[in-house]
């Protein structure tokens, strides 16, 4: 097992809002949303027990990167809707390919995101960069702004059937 892949003393790591403020939008629902303190924009969060409640909107979701596929389950319920989930930058990860092939759009965020602490201060860098993956034509919208605002490179996903071959 790979030392990225060992579980952390908490999955309690929330989203700075230089990210929020680059995207520049309003969610309807935070399916991850922290215990605590910490703002997202949003109308309605949940905390608790996600997988197992009803979503609607357009979703924000940061969900717990926990082991190796944990955050499968939390794609394949996210891709259902339409909104943007942030993830860790694992390229060679079939759950991160899965979210390429369901993804209308995705950000490569830009350096290393320092994500907070559930008191408010900043994290080391981890070792992996981070992707907000887009569902949807607002989501891909917001995505572009984001990217318009210096938060990282915005890309469009076409998918084999989309495209005309040789």
């Amino acid at each position: 097992m790979s030392y990225w892949e060992n579980l952390g003393a908490t999955d309690e790591w929330y989203t700075p809002k230089y990210i929020f403020d680059a995207m520049d939008t309003f969610f309807d629902l935070d399916v991850a949303h922290p215990v605590g303190d910490i703002i997202t924009p949003s109308s309605k969060v949940i905390t608790e027990n996600s997988l197992n409640k009803n979503w609607s909107g357009f979703i924000w979701m940061n969900p717990p990167f926990g082991g190796r596929n944990s955050i499968l389950p939390w794609l394949e319920k996210f891709f259902l809707h339409s909104g943007i989930a942030l993830t860790p930058d694992r390229t060679s990860a079939p759950w991160y390919h899965y979210a390429l092939q369901k993804s209308s759009s995705f950000l490569i965020v830009k350096g290393k995101v320092k994500f907070l602490r559930p008191d408010g201060t900043k994290g080391k860098s981890p070792s992996t960069g981070t992707t907000l993956f887009g569902s949807g034509e607002k989501a891909d919208s917001v995505l572009f702004h984001a990217a318009k605002n210096g938060l990282g490179v915005y890309c469009e996903t076409f998918h084999i059937g989309d495209l005309d071959g040789p």
